[in-house]
């Protein structure tokens, strides 16, 4: 079996397994999908081969039994893995991922039809009844079905902070198109989720293209948004209208970047849950890992840069990687990281679940950057030190399934480590 996922990739994706006529069984996505799919055919300790298995597990196991072959789709996020899911599972409907299960349990994204529509989510049953709560709403786009609610909504959750759209029901407008709901903005609009429909910050038209990349994102068309993004930033460049550009080039780098840790976190958590009673918990899943990575150097002479691996909460010390700075000159921090992370990815070494970078926003950034130029998609956090080094916020989202107590000797490791390479590198250059 294990031919079946030798060389599916280490990436965020969509797989699509198959049965001997080439029939789909089903489509499932992963934030990275050999652990996902080579989680199906781990075998239980032979102390719980004994275990029951309910209807569920029994058809599981059926369905990998049929399984001859494994196609892969890679996606630059989970969330893009997630839409592509539910546009593949609408269109062929494998058996493995309908059967059993009324439809009307599933979950779906729709937009309204209103003056500024809305996006919500509905299920099977009120999607057919087109009501929601206590009022008839006629729907316009439809997407799904979705599997996994907490998905959904953890994805709906990151498209909004790129693209704000409206929740008020009843939204009049005014002579100049715009709306004039209320006279203080709620929420939403403080923290950057309602771009203004409460009081008349945005007009029909502009709304109408906040609605159309909504729709063109889960339609799995994020290069079209990216094409008429950028050509709209150029026209609001050379009109002088640097506020909107600005505004618009942030949409950018945040669909470039797409912060879907959570999600991440979820598809590891899910693993279990989609096997068979006997395998649940039981699994020896594999590890996850986390790279630390730290620079150290005095006004920016003998710098050296170091990276520091945790397994399972473990220092795996075998895999610790030592560089020299080559290409920076003079204090440089920023500049030192690109060049260990570009070099440390330029080799063929296992890719970690998620990347610890010792410092701010400054870091974070230039290692996201980098990571981007090389088309490499994990996910990114720093952890802040301040003058002291007994600061530990976190910058980014912490994925679930690592503690913070974790990361921070993952932090204080490749500190550590950094501290006593440069040590050696500066002794060793004085008797030079």
């Amino acid at each position: 079996m294990q031919k079946l996922y030798k060389d599916i990739p280490e990436t965020p994706g969509v797989y699509i397994m198959k049965n001997r006529k080439g029939e789909i069984l089903y489509i499932g996505k992963a934030a990275h999908l050999k652990r996902r799919v080579s989680s199906y055919f781990m075998h239980p300790p032979s102390s719980n081969q004994n275990l029951r298995a309910g209807k569920h597990d029994t058809r599981i196991e059926r369905m990998v039994s049929e399984i001859t072959k494994i196609e892969t789709k890679e996606t630059d996020s989970a969330l893009e893995a997630l839409i592509l899911e539910s546009v593949l599972i609408k269109k062929y409907q494998p058996p493995f991922n309908v059967q059993e299960k009324d439809d009307k349990s599933f979950l779906y994204v729709v937009t309204t039809k209103e003056e500024f529509p809305r996006i919500l989510l509905v299920r099977g049953k009120d999607l057919k009844k087109n009501v929601m709560t206590s009022d008839v709403i006629t729907f316009g786009n439809v997407f799904g079905p979705f599997v996994s609610a907490s998905s959904v909504r953890e994805a709906l959750r990151i498209i909004r902070k790129i693209f704000p759209w409206n929740d008020h029901q009843k939204v009049i407008t005014n002579s100049t198109n715009k709306t004039n709901n209320a006279s203080k903005p709620c929420f939403n609009y403080q923290i950057g989720l309602c771009p203004g429909t409460c009081v008349g910050a945005i007009s029909k038209k502009e709304y109408k293209k906040t609605i159309k990349n909504i729709v063109l994102f889960f339609e799995g068309k994020k290069g079209r948004i990216v094409k008429n993004l950028e050509k709209e930033m150029n026209i609001a460049s050379k009109k002088l209208e640097f506020e909107k550009a600005e505004k618009i080039k942030r949409q950018l780098f945040a669909l470039k970047h797409i912060n879907d840790t959570a999600l991440f976190s979820s598809d590891s958590l899910e693993i279990g849950n989609s096997l068979p009673a006997g395998r649940r918990g039981k699994l020896e899943i594999p590890a996850w890992r986390v790279e630390g990575y730290d620079i150290s150097n005095i006004s920016g002479t003998n710098s050296v840069g170091v990276m520091v691996v945790f397994s399972n909460n473990t220092p795996e010390r075998g895999e610790y990687r030592k560089f020299n700075i080559k290409s920076v000159q003079g204090p440089n921090d920023t500049g030192m990281l690109k060049e260990v992370i570009e070099r440390r990815f330029h080799n063929d070494w296992k890719h970690p679940d998620l990347i610890l970078v010792d410092g701010g926003v400054g870091q974070v950034n230039a290692t996201e950057e980098t990571l981007m130029k090389m088309n490499i998609h994990i996910p990114v956090i720093g952890m802040a030190k301040g003058a002291e080094r007994k600061r530990t916020d976190i910058i980014g989202e912490k994925p679930l399934w690592v503690s913070h107590e974790t990361l921070v000797r993952v932090r204080d490791e490749a500190h550590r480590f950094a501290i006593t390479f440069h040590r050696k590198v500066r002794k060793k250059r004085m008797f030079l």
